[in-house]
């Protein structure tokens, strides 16, 4: 199939803007690549690649045929899951997912996703990394937060919450904070994975971002939730990390009347309008796991009966449709 081989070649170069990063992602020779775009260039009697100050681009014709060649590319994968559909889905699953989130949610998930599938292969990278997923061939990322609008199709799979916590212990030396301006007296435990460092609330009809100060700081939630339940200060955490230590008490949420700003928890995919079948069933699966009200959000219940709503305010929503849902 050297002819498809030459189209591969020539949509990685197209896409990584060199023949060199497009080598590499083929794990092949930089001269293999290129000798492939020449035979390519050459069967079809025009350029498809030309030279810019930062690599190469693709030409007016070089666009239509990559458009073209995806689609050639996705029905071959579609022909092939067709026929082997009947001895169930099959093939390497490469997947990337968050640290924390992963490995307490999305890994029983996984294993009930191999134990329905045998012919499939999974291959997880847990980490908080975002990752390139058409550079690193990916199939699929799980991610957590709010969408920037790419060419990655996403298809949201359920809301992820944020709450503010403190230990009994230390409300009861420190006081509980009655509005978000009380911050300012409190030691907070300060998450540094993010470049918006600001807690962000809803008061009244307005939203207003406090910007948290403490000594203590890092990008483990897990670490943050142990110095919260030591009484270190006053933190904020996903639902997702603290609904256990909410459920026994070793944390209470503070600040329900003021709720925080909702994000939501997606997979995001390579563009393209096929779905293959190991994504197909990963995104079922997890849509049937954690759609609705997640189980890890039993506060949820709870700040309901007391008449508040917790991390999501009509209007203010912030995620981003990166293309038509999965």
């Amino acid at each position: 199939m050297s002819e498809l081989d030459d189209i591969r070649s020539f949509i990685a170069v197209a896409e990584t803007g060199g023949f060199g990063r497009a080598a590499q992602n083929l794990g092949l020779a930089k001269s293999v690549v290129s000798r492939r775009i020449s035979r390519l260039e050459a069967d079809l009697g025009t350029r498809l690649l030309s030279r810019t100050t930062r690599g190469v681009a693709a030409t007016e014709a070089g666009l239509e045929f990559k458009a073209r060649g995806e689609r050639i590319l996705a029905d071959l994968v579609a022909a092939r899951e067709a026929v082997a559909q009947a001895s169930g889905v099959s093939g390497r699953l490469r997947l990337s997912m968050p640290l924390t989130f992963g490995n307490r949610h999305v890994a029983p998930v996984l294993g009930e996703l191999a134990r329905l599938h045998p012919r499939l292969e999974v291959d997880v990278e847990a980490s908080d990394r975002y990752v390139d997923l058409i550079g690193e061939r990916f199939d699929a990322a799980i991610r957590i937060g709010t969408l920037k609008d790419s060419s990655l199709v996403a298809r949201r799979i359920a809301p992820i919450h944020a709450v503010v916590l403190a230990s009994p212990a230390y409300l009861e030396q420190m006081g509980r904070p009655e509005s978000p301006s009380d911050l300012a007296q409190h030691e907070c435990l300060l998450y540094s994975g993010t470049n918006s460092p600001d807690w962000s609330f809803r008061v009244g009809k307005r939203r207003v971002s406090i910007r948290p100060a403490g000594r203590l700081r890092s990008d483990s939630g897990d670490t943050l939730l142990a110095w919260a339940k030591a009484g270190l200060g006053i933190v904020v955490l996903p639902t997702f990390i603290a609904s256990d230590s909410i459920r026994d008490g070793s944390l209470v949420p503070v600040l329900w009347e003021f709720p925080m700003q909702e994000h939501a928890l997606y997979v995001v995919r390579p563009p393209g309008a096929y779905v293959p079948g190991k994504v197909r069933v990963l995104i079922d699966l997890l849509v049937e796991r954690f759609g609705g009200t997640p189980y890890w959000d039993p506060c949820q219940i709870a700040a309901r009966e007391q008449g508040f709503t917790l991390g999501f305010v009509p209007g203010f929503e912030t995620d981003i449709d990166v293309h038509q849902p999965a």
